[in-house]
């Protein structure tokens, strides 16, 4: 079976992209309809700063085509002021009604832990009980107590994800073929063509139907993303 490829960026209204990846002269309520009309997906990050409202939703979600997806990173409330507890299970289910908005077009919603949260399996069990059934969830865990069979057992029983993170501070996680699908942030600030394909030989060599890969918000990012996806292309 094929792996389909979802590459793209953390995020794409950034004003040093003009004159890179944007037109110099493209205003800023252009710039989705734009990247959408070059790279297939983005990981929404400005979610995490304030939890994403309907209306909004809606409006990007009809800015882009039919196979564009928008992976959504959870908002903070919920992961760093809460931490998965069951202070977060209202603003969880306010985050699930909003993002519905996003229709066939919704991808993945990313949540990512603080680097100071150590393993608590207990908390994560009764989170992951709390989800909807179409959740879509992954989970970037920064603190490596988390990497451990059994939360990765108690996320593939769930149906969740552990989201792959590779950073200047860290080698990536494991990379854990337990779901039919996967999530890869690549936050490295420079990338070779080389390397990306040691990436894409890697995701190829997994079961995964579907993988999400995106690139940390620098310029150069649409060009990683594309690079990935024809290196993809070419087999």
């Amino acid at each position: 079976m094929s792996l389909r490829l979802y590459a793209g960026a953390s995020g794409y209204s950034f004003k040093d992209w003009k004159g890179v990846f944007y037109p110099a002269a493209l205003k800023s309520d252009a710039m989705l309809a734009y990247y959408a009309g070059h790279l297939p997906t983005v990981e929404l990050n400005n979610t995490f700063y304030a939890m994403p409202r309907l209306a909004n939703v809606e409006r990007w979600a009809a800015s882009v085509p039919a196979r564009f997806r928008f992976s959504i990173k959870a908002p903070g409330a919920i992961t760093h002021k809460a931490r998965l507890s069951a202070g977060a299970y209202d603003a969880l289910d306010t985050f699930y009604a909003a993002i519905a908005g996003f229709g066939s077009k919704r991808g993945p919603a990313l949540f990512q832990l603080p680097p100071a949260m150590k393993k608590d399996l207990p908390r994560l069990r009764d989170f992951l009980q709390r989800l909807p059934e179409d959740h879509r969830a992954a989970f970037e865990f920064r603190h490596g107590s988390w990497f451990a069979d059994e939360v990765h057992t108690a996320l593939a029983d769930a149906g969740a994800t552990l989201c792959v993170s590779e950073r200047e501070d860290a080698g990536p996680a494991p990379l854990i073929d337990a779901t039919p699908w996967g999530y890869l942030r690549l936050r490295l600030e420079t990338y070779t063509k080389p390397q990306l394909t040691a990436w894409w030989k890697r995701l190829r060599a997994t079961s995964w139907q579907t993988a999400y890969v995106y690139f940390m918000h620098e310029p150069t990012a649409p060009e990683y993303a594309a690079t990935l996806l024809q290196i993809a292309e070419d087999g």
